[in-house]
């Protein structure tokens, strides 16, 4: 599978990255101490040294490029997934500019200025989330990527019907999470995020399996019909 466009994003949001590290060490020197854990409410409760601070994100930025290179080279339906490429390249891109958005939200926090945590954290997982809704639909049955449950991953009809529904409630959640970011309020965003993907969890489940107990072409979990 070609990722060329998420590795050129990637490697010019890793860059970025650095340069606003590199700006944080300038404004506090490399041995202060930032903070690097907030609580519900959105203030700081946790701290450690600049270091850490500054270069996690980027450090972990580096590790998703390497897991999104490496699970195409291991997915068993392999000829499905590079099918779904063009989500796969949109969920992994939006990941990363999520990953960006909360960098500068630490930096910013390290160097003493006002850090707006619940509009970027809750905004960018909102819009993730609708992201990952919108091309959930494009996405071919696989082990590695998308709604895998027993019965999904046993029945073609089961997975491509629970990926429209399962989408559109994420398109769903993501509209609300980023509009309640808005309200500036980090608990009630994380609150309302434990309650979508709660829900989600239950209707994927639940449809999937029903759709898959109607399927005259199911599979068993062995793969026999």
């Amino acid at each position: 599978m070609k990722l060329t466009k998420f590795y050129l994003l990637a490697a010019v949001l890793l860059l970025a990255e650095l340069v606003v590290a590199g700006w944080g060490f300038v404004q506090v020197g490399l041995g202060a101490t930032v903070p690097i854990h907030w609580d519900a409410a959105g203030n700081p409760n946790g701290y450690g040294p600049a270091a850490l601070g500054f270069l996690l994100v980027p450090a972990i930025t580096i590790g998703l490029a390497v897991m999104f290179a490496v699970i195409p080279a291991v997915e068993p339906r392999g000829d499905n997934l590079r099918r779904s490429a063009s989500a796969y390249q949109t969920v992994a891109a939006a990941v990363t500019v999520l990953m960006f958005g909360i960098h500068v939200v630490v930096v910013l926090a390290g160097t003493g200025r006002e850090a707006p945590v619940a509009l970027v954290v809750g905004g960018g997982v909102g819009l993730l989330f609708a992201a990952i809704g919108n091309v959930m639909t494009t996405v071919r049955s696989n082990y590695m990527f998308g709604v895998r449950t027993p019965w999904t991953l046993s029945s073609d009809q089961s997975w491509d019907k629970t990926h429209r529904v399962v989408g559109r409630l994420f398109v769903l959640a993501g509209i609300s999470v980023v509009a309640t970011s808005l309200l500036g309020q980090l608990q009630l965003v994380i609150w309302l995020l434990l309650g979508s993907v709660s829900v989600i969890l239950v209707v994927a489940f639940m449809y999937s399996y029903l759709v898959w107990r109607d399927d005259p072409n199911r599979r068993s979990a062995s793969g026999r019909s």
